[in-house]
């Protein structure tokens, strides 16, 4: 007959109420399924996924099956993927949030947002009807910081004020 002390029990009482309640909280907000960028493991890319929010407006962060991915609310909401193709010259609408330029490309229901002139880019997929992209690129703009910026977005009022060739 096996025999625990009192010091074992209460390690192993613990210990399964520490399991149990792990099991019980990540079964509550299941893990979200992303397919990873070509160039996620892209060394670039940890700097701004250790600096990424908990939170973008009201929904929180939540564990993603994939390396240099994100995901936020349950259900998601908000989905980043670090290491897409780098978008060139476009003439898509790209704005400037807090120093960040950003590609969008309006979907229906979903929207893409991508990083403009920041190698490795990164992409997010939001639906605008659950959530704001005014918010979603003001809550992720000090990470996308993170990665350095070498190119700008320029517009039409950019291009009028290019020296022309004679």
């Amino acid at each position: 007959m096996l025999r625990f002390s009192r010091p074992v029990s209460a390690r192993l009482a613990i210990t399964l109420v520490t399991v149990s309640a792990a099991v019980a909280l990540s079964s509550c907000s299941p893990v979200v399924d992303v397919t990873p960028a070509k160039d996620a493991a892209n060394a670039a890319c940890a700097p701004m996924m250790l600096a990424l929010p908990d939170a973008i407006g009201d929904a929180r962060l939540r564990k993603t099956n994939a390396q240099a991915t994100a995901a936020w609310g349950d259900p998601s909401q908000v989905i980043l993927r670090c290491g897409v193709n780098v978008p060139g010259p476009t003439t898509d609408r790209c704005v400037s949030v807090n120093n960040v330029d950003w590609v969008i490309k309006e979907g229906n229901p979903v929207w893409t947002l991508t990083t403009f002139g920041r190698e490795p880019a990164t992409e997010i997929l939001m639906d605008p009807d659950k959530i704001s992209s005014a918010t979603v690129l003001a809550d992720l703009s000090a990470a996308a910081l993170k990665i350095p910026a070498t190119r700008k977005c320029v517009g039409q009022e950019d291009l009028q004020d290019l020296p022309t060739s004679k």
